[in-house]
């Protein structure tokens, strides 16, 4: 018996001593190169490399939700026949959500600071002001009185934590944009990379953009980078240090969720997970087949902000059964299982995605995305990137005449990729893939019987055409389409928005369901929410077994 004690005592301790000396072998090899036996981060000089990152900082106001596969498209109701969509299964790569949807406050601080940095009153920056202003005429109706929301409900404090409305597609990615170069400077102030508190020292022709300082660090802030280095900014011999890539420390862009992404988001099916089995289906965003709370503190309310019936948008007076009329402050019914709030109902939202009636699941069912475009750095005659000085931006005069800048002072120009990149690749061919198997000649596998002009042969999506433009004293001229012989409103300027709003019925409430709107009009019923993209693992913690 003592023999046997003994014997396990001594296979316990040298057990302990083989663990403790993996790990001290793992810890004191993770600055040597596995490939060539250098030392990594070396004091000498040499590469230097994060060695100690652990796993991806969660952005502000961002939930994690871990990617799996789903089917795409699965609607409980076609009242509507529209055919736009069928069943097909797809993997969601791992990926981050808004909690909520951007609201009021959010978008008045993007505001503030573009009229702070590019002064509207300033001829160079008026159109970079008045370009990501929402349209707040949106909430008037011929028949109807809404000016009081005309007035307030963007800027008023009353509506604070409501959902922004009358911002169009293109806003929605604008304000992504900005939103991701103010978080990486907060990040970098925060490492000691940037003096604290630079971020309030800017001016249109020194701003920060996070491509700009890892591609040209030292052009950020128009080039006075170095009066805003902070105490990691320099090195033991004096030398000015950046951030890189390989650092680890600055977080991928936000920017708009894809269409399976929102979708996917919006069913969480993790709730009805039992092992790596579903158990049951989803009709909206909670468990269950109706609208209205099971609780026994909440039996009755609904779970969403919807129009409920004909002239009914919130219940009698008393006993609101949805405590909203217009839009509801977010946060007002419970998150769905991966900690989403209004993924159904409030405000529908602007997802990535170009409309096309079908998923194409044959081409592709990893990360499915219709709207690639792509492009590259332009290159200087020096060699170098360029990057964009005050008075080098560039302006598109939308369809509905409305102005806009397509980049801001101090970001990287941008040109479509061309045969450098294209050239014998098998993935793609070209620099715009919005139209790609769509249905048109030149994406079919016919094309070549249409001859060398493919553009010029009738297309399947025959949408109006509207032209403005400008006469000789600069006055805007607008030509409306009257063509007779337009087929459809689909084209590649049209984009998908998912879930319903206080202006739908039950039907929208879907997260299958899908609808579409030209990128430069707005409504007084669609916003939008951000996302992220994970970087590494899958996961942020074991399994389990259920949801």
């Amino acid at each position: 018996m003592r023999k046997q004690s003994l014997k396990i005592v001594l296979f316990t301790l040298m057990m302990s001593t083989a663990l403790i000396g993996c790990k001290n072998s793992s810890s004191s090899n993770k600055n040597t190169s596995r490939a060539t036996g250098w030392d990594i981060n070396s004091k000498e000089g040499g590469f230097q490399y994060n060695t100690d990152f652990k796993d991806q900082e969660t952005a502000p106001g961002l939930v994690f939700i871990e990617g799996g596969t789903f089917t795409m498209g699965k609607v409980q109701d076609d009242v509507m026949h529209d055919w736009n969509n069928t069943p097909n299964q797809q993997h969601v790569q791992s990926f981050y959500m808004d909690e909520t949807e951007v609201t009021n406050k959010m978008y008045t601080e993007f505001l503030d600071w573009i009229k702070g940095v590019f002064p509207p009153d300033d001829p160079n920056y008026t159109n970079i002001y008045h370009g990501v202003l929402p349209d707040t005429l949106v909430w008037r109706n011929r028949l109807g009185f809404n000016e009081n929301m005309v007035t307030n409900y963007l800027r008023h404090p009353a509506y604070a934590e409501y959902p922004v409305v009358g911002v169009n597609w293109i806003q929605a990615v604008q304000f992504s944009e900005w939103r991701t170069e103010r978080v990486n400077e907060h990040i970098l102030e925060r490492e000691g990379y940037i003096e604290r508190n630079s971020r309030y020292q800017v001016d249109a022709e020194g701003t920060f953009s996070t491509e700009t300082y890892l591609n040209r660090p030292e052009e950020t802030y128009g080039g006075k980078i170095t009066e805003f280095q902070g105490k990691n900014g320099t090195n033991r011999e004096g030398e000015i240090t950046f951030a890189k890539q390989t650092s680890g420390v600055l977080l991928p862009e936000y920017r708009l969720p894809t269409e399976v992404e929102w979708e996917y988001a919006a069913n969480a099916l993790n709730g009805l997970r039992e092992y790596n089995n579903i158990r049951g289906r989803k009709k909206y965003p909670w468990d269950g087949e109706y609208t209205r709370d099971g609780s026994r503190n909440r039996r009755g309310d609904q779970l969403a902000n919807f129009k409920q019936g004909k002239g009914d948008y919130g219940g009698v007076a008393g006993w609101s059964d949805d405590g909203a009329d217009i839009t509801a402050e977010v946060k007002s019914y419970p998150p769905n299982d991966f900690g989403l709030y209004d993924m159904a109902g409030n405000v529908a939202e602007w997802v990535a995605d170009v409309y096309r009636p079908i998923v194409d699941d044959e081409a592709n069912d990893f990360n499915y995305y219709r709207g690639n475009v792509y492009t590259k750095n332009a290159i200087g005659d020096d060699g170098k990137v360029m990057i964009v000085k005050p008075n080098e931006v560039k302006y598109d005069t939308l369809s509905n005449g409305r102005i806009i800048a397509r980049n801001l002072p101090g970001q990287l120009a941008k040109v479509a990729v061309d045969d450098q990149e294209t050239y014998l690749r098998p993935n793609f061919s070209q620099s715009d893939n919005r139209g790609y198997r769509d249905g048109d000649p030149g994406s079919s596998r016919f094309f070549d019987r249409f001859g060398d002009d493919i553009t010029a042969q009738k297309k399947m999506y025959n949408s109006p055409k509207h032209n403005v433009s400008t006469d000789s004293t600069g006055n805007m001229i607008r030509e409306y389409d009257k063509s007779s012989k337009r087929t459809s409103l689909i084209n590649d300027e049209v984009r998908v928005y998912k879930g319903g709003s206080w202006r739908d019925r039950a039907y929208w409430l879907d997260p299958a369901q899908r609808r579409y709107l030209p990128q430069y009009m707005a409504t007084d019923y669609i916003g939008f929410r951000n996302a992220m993209s994970r970087l590494g693992s899958k996961t942020k913690e074991k399994k389990k077994p259920r949801g």
